[in-house]
């Protein structure tokens, strides 16, 4: 199955928002986290979530910074700020909007007649 385009779109920012929230991270291990909580349905690419991290750092939702560890090259790390933390927030009352509409929706089509079902 391909998610798409879209719905990536629409998803992308309380997504990688709700990942910061877990604690700061690097491009590639979010990609990783991305890949892992969709069951490997969703695989971003960095040109997909280079330009999200950049978009949310100017909106002031999340700081970054680099570091080295010791024999490993420089990455930049992200991090969610407070007003990172309100946005998220209000993403999720969003989502959870639509996706209780859609469950309701849904749950009304499981109950029509086979020859009446999608």
């Amino acid at each position: 199955m391909k998610v798409t385009k879209d719905l990536v779109a629409a998803s992308a920012t309380p997504i990688v928002l709700g990942i910061l929230a877990e604690g700061e991270s690097y491009g590639y291990a979010i990609l990783r986290r991305i890949h892992d909580l969709s069951g490997g349905e969703l695989d971003w690419t960095e040109g997909l979530l280079y330009p999200l991290l950049h978009r949310l750092e100017k909106l002031g939702h999340i700081e970054s910074t680099w570091r080295a560890a010791a024999g490993e090259r420089r990455r930049k790390y992200y991090r969610i700020t407070p007003t990172g933390l309100a946005a998220l927030a209000e993403q999720r009352r969003q989502w959870d909007t639509v996706v209780d509409a859609l469950k309701q929706l849904w749950l009304g089509l499981s109950e029509l007649p086979a020859e009446g079902r999608p």
